[in-house]
């Protein structure tokens, strides 16, 4: 299959989606809890939007202004028909932009916000990119796939070698935190459910989709690999999950 019917057949299976990983408003409400200082005025970036579950929640915990980015055009879509129908299109604004070449100015916000996103360019590396966006003081929340335990099974560690070899303990996580120029706040890890909030949709639509290309044997790996990938959080949520990191910007003079 090319790589252009590869894409087709994946966002196939994540078009519409309530959410594009694990998450829930209780995990998102828990993290900004620990986020304090925000203006009234604050400015607020969330990186890597998806279809806006985050979002809204933020912009009824938050005060000031939401700017929601995304490189996706249909996640952007379904973001913003979520403000408008939330009624919120005067505090928050939907972008299409490249999360590793963020177009916005040093110091243009007081917090970045991102769930299920950054492991896109790297939880190190996307700390280090967007610091300069942050205000001194300002705050990031983010969560990144993380190891709960080091003993995984030989199936589990050789799935993750290939999908994603950079993935850390929350000690390593923690001392990239801190060496990309953050005091750490808190960190915490999201529960069980928040992953099924994620998987169950998509559970559906593979049941849906595996019918709809049984003759189509190329189609049919796609979806098997993403059904391998929740049979496995089934089998092994134990040894890994998603962990939410929060902290603050310490201020570097050279970044500003």
């Amino acid at each position: 299959m090319s790589n252009d019917n590869g894409m087709r057949i994946f966002f196939e299976i994540h078009r519409g989606n309530p959410q594009e990983g694990p998450g829930d408003t209780a995990s998102t409400e828990r993290a900004f809890a620990l986020v304090t200082g925000l203006p009234v005025d604050s400015a607020v970036l969330d990186v890597g939007c998806g279809p806006g579950r985050q979002t809204l929640d933020l912009c009824r915990l938050m005060p000031g202004t939401i700017t929601a980015v995304d490189n996706h055009p249909p996640f952007l879509s379904d973001t913003s028909s979520k403000l408008t129908k939330a009624g919120q299109t005067g505090r928050a604004r939907v972008l299409q932009a490249d999360m590793a070449a963020l177009p916005f100015e040093p110091g243009s916000f007081h917090l970045i916000w991102s769930e299920g996103a950054i492991y896109n360019i790297g939880f190190r590396h996307g700390l280090e990119l967007w610091k300069p966006l942050l205000q001194p003081g300002g705050c990031v929340a983010v969560t990144e796939l993380t190891l709960l335990r080091e003993d995984l099974p030989g199936e589990l560690e050789a799935f993750w070698k290939e999908a994603y070899p950079a993935i850390q303990t929350a000690e390593e996580n923690l001392a990239d935190l801190r060496e990309a120029g953050y005091r750490e706040i808190g960190h915490f890890t999201l529960p069980e459910s928040a992953w099924w909030n994620y998987y169950r949709p998509i559970e559906e639509k593979l049941n849906q989709m595996e019918a709809q290309y049984r003759d189509n044997a190329e189609a049919l790996e796609i979806l098997g690999m993403e059904r391998k990938e929740i049979d496995l959080y089934r089998r092994y949520s134990g040894y890994y999950g998603y962990v939410f990191y929060v902290g603050r910007n310490e201020v570097n003079h050279a970044d500003y």
